[in-house]
């Protein structure tokens, strides 16, 4: 019992820290679906990745949020709906609301049949950003997650280097500890400039933390 009752604690404890937080109510107030929206803003606002008239891919997408803020980035005047110049797609393993002017591929990234899906919608057409939020479950055993991390950033690094321009630029959520140094490597083998973003919006407690690569060294 003495467990349920701390679980529930802290369940209360998070769902109150949760309610407070100023991105949670700057979402709600925005209309986008989760704060991790700002995270994409800040980086793409320090970066200047995301341009009208672009080729998104947004790997991981469900529940929308970063696809809301792509297109709101491609969209005249900031708007949530009308005129798009440029093109999303978008892929999540879980279901997600349509976002209007989304292409949604419902899929595992790490299975085949999605990504040919992808490859036949970008029809030949090269990325200018990719951004991926994708995460596994995890297990709380360090060597396990570092792995499972580790894999899903593999094959978003992959998936850039066969379908992005070569001074396109890829985000990728990664988490610090096990097996993070060993992905920055990789970035660095990969792209021209890398560079490592926590933004504001990651809660402190929280070990994600963001590479962005861009320009390409050996495109697909």
């Amino acid at each position: 019992m003495k467990v349920k009752t701390k679980s529930k604690k802290v369940n209360k404890a998070w769902l109150n820290d949760h309610v407070r937080d100023p991105y949670v109510q700057l979402a709600q107030k925005e209309g986008y679906r989760a704060r991790a929206a700002y995270k994409l803003k800040e980086i793409d606002e320090a970066l200047g990745l995301i341009r009208p008239g672009h080729l998104v891919v947004d790997l991981g997408s469900t529940p929308g949020a970063w696809s809301q803020y792509v297109r709101r980035k491609l969209a005249p005047e900031g708007a949530a709906a009308g005129v798009l110049q440029g093109q999303i797609l978008a892929l999540d393993l879980l279901p997600m609301e349509p976002v209007e002017g989304v292409t949604f591929v419902q899929g595992d990234f790490r299975e085949p049949e999605p990504a040919a899906e992808l490859e036949r919608l970008l029809a030949g057409r090269k990325a200018d950003v990719v951004v991926s939020d994708m995460a596994p479950n995890l297990s709380g055993i360090p060597s396990s997650d570092a792995a499972r991390v580790g894999h899903l950033v593999e094959l978003a690094v992959e998936f850039a280097r066969l379908h992005m321009k070569p001074e396109g630029a890829l985000v990728c959520k990664v988490f610090h500890g096990s097996g993070y140094s060993q992905l920055v490597k990789l970035f660095k083998e990969q792209f021209r400039i890398v560079k490592p973003l926590k933004p504001k919006a990651s809660r402190d407690k929280s070990s994600e933390t963001f590479l962005i690569g861009i320009g390409l060294k050996s495109p697909g």
